[in-house]
């Protein structure tokens, strides 16, 4: 059954996930999609200092907003914001430093942010995580799990109440096409059991996000969220994780900034916003979240159960 899913992912891949594929379907984009402003309006995206992240915040900066870089390294944060600044000639950026693998931190930062500002209009879920071999935080959660699932549903939860003061309030979650080839598995949240693949670890976190997404939309209905597949991008992420798909295919590989297109499309246009929310991207077009025959579908009740286990790790974790 794996062996199919891998062969149809790939086969898909190669037909629709490519920068010949980005470019064959922006023939369909409509231009004035994003011919907008976005003046006075405010976006948080993690991971902005590179690749999609970076491409994003240019993107959204260019148009007037306000941008908030959420960052690991201050020092990568300080050169990305110099280069947004000066080739945008938006100064309404800033940056904040945070590790999402500290769980307790990602409350704490998302409390300090909603006492800070007032509004939120969109929240950027960019920041992800693939680790070689199995490591955990000094929560003893295991390392790609914190960044890449409960970091993501910690920051979305907490910012949730200010994103609905907000006007026109979204979530926008980068996935991974890699989801196509895993079902939802919540037996194993932490990865500890069995032998550790961390390609296919992260895949399975990108699955989850799928699903808490679709979740999240059910339980807050005047925020639309969505959640999207860039593609595959060149970026120093897939460069450090993936080295041979890398070199193999990097002349097939998408620019961060036609990786980051479906992106700025769900968080600034109007058109997005008028699709049902929970639903999953690629080139601007909502897709399915399963390949054909490959018995990836889970129950409601997996589906919830997911969100309740978060919910539940999340409360652990929370400041008092």
């Amino acid at each position: 059954m794996s062996l199919y899913r891998n062969s149809a992912w790939f086969l898909k891949g190669v037909t629709e996930f490519t920068r010949n594929a980005f470019l064959a379907a922006s023939k369909q984009f409509v231009e004035k999609d994003l011919e907008v402003s976005v003046a006075g309006r405010s976006f948080l995206i993690t991971g902005a200092n590179s690749g999609i992240g970076k491409a994003t915040a240019m993107a959204i900066a260019k148009r007037g907003g306000t941008v908030h870089m959420v960052c690991r390294n201050k020092d990568k944060a300080e050169e990305a914001r110099a280069d947004i600044v000066k080739e945008t000639g938006n100064k309404e950026v800033y940056v904040h430093i945070l590790d999402l693998s500290e769980t307790k931190k990602v409350w704490e930062f998302a409390e300090a942010f909603k006492r800070k500002y007032k509004a939120l209009n969109v929240l950027i879920n960019n920041a992800g995580s693939i680790m070689s071999q199995r490591d955990v935080n000094v929560e003893g959660l295991e390392k790609s799990f914190a960044v890449n699932v409960l970091g993501v549903y910690i920051l979305t939860k907490s910012l949730i109440p200010l994103l609905e003061k907000s006007a026109d309030p979204r979530v926008i979650t980068v996935s991974s096409g890699g989801m196509l080839v895993q079902k939802l598995r919540i037996g194993n949240l932490q990865s500890d059991r069995g032998r550790y693949d961390g390609t296919m670890v992260y895949a399975q976190h990108k699955r989850q996000q799928v699903v808490m997404t679709e979740q999240l939309a059910k339980t807050h209905t005047n925020i639309h969220f969505s959640v999207m597949h860039p593609g595959w991008v060149d970026t120093p992420a897939v460069a450090n994780a993936m080295p041979d798909f890398h070199r193999s295919m990097k002349d097939s590989l998408r620019t961060p900034e036609q990786g980051a297109d479906t992106v700025v499309w769900l968080a600034v246009s109007e058109a997005a916003a008028k699709n049902p929310s929970g639903r999953f991207y690629q080139d601007r077009k909502m897709v399915s979240t399963h390949l054909p025959l490959a018995w990836t579908h889970s129950s409601p009740l997996e589906e919830q159960k997911l969100v309740s286990l978060l919910d539940d790790l999340a409360k652990t974790f929370q400041p008092h």
